[in-house]
């Protein structure tokens, strides 16, 4: 019979390793620079949405206002900024996240032994 010392250690699972890595300071800082640009945006445009469909409603007169001698009104082009302002949104969390997410998540990707998107597949 052998008496052969086995290695009992438990093997850490990739379970472990992401509970482990959601729980550190390094995933706190980037759910916070997330929420950071998230929070604010998503308050600050439907404040923007909300304001063009009361307006809209309650305000007849002012959105009906005509601008020069064309056929485009106030509430047109209120209409049209809503666009605008989602594009510009987005364009706006592009560089954000450019500058304080990816870099963030870059270095958990790392810690974690992943491939990171800007590494592309190892090979």
């Amino acid at each position: 019979m052998s008496t052969e010392a086995r290695d009992t250690a438990p093997t850490e699972t990739p379970e472990d390793r992401y509970l482990a890595m959601q729980r550190s300071p390094e995933f706190g800082a980037l759910r916070k620079a997330f929420r950071g640009f998230v929070f604010p945006m998503t308050v600050a445009f439907f404040v923007w949405y909300a304001l063009y469909v009361i307006l809209s409603a309650y305000a007849r007169d002012f959105m009906s206002i005509r601008i020069g001698d064309s056929h485009i009104n106030v509430a047109l082009i209120f209409g049209l900024l809503q666009f605008v302002s989602t594009f510009l949104i987005a364009w706006l969390y592009s560089r954000y996240a450019n500058r304080k997410v990816d870099p963030l998540a870059d270095k958990i990707h790392e810690e974690l032994g992943e491939v990171s998107p800007s590494e592309g597949p190892r090979g």
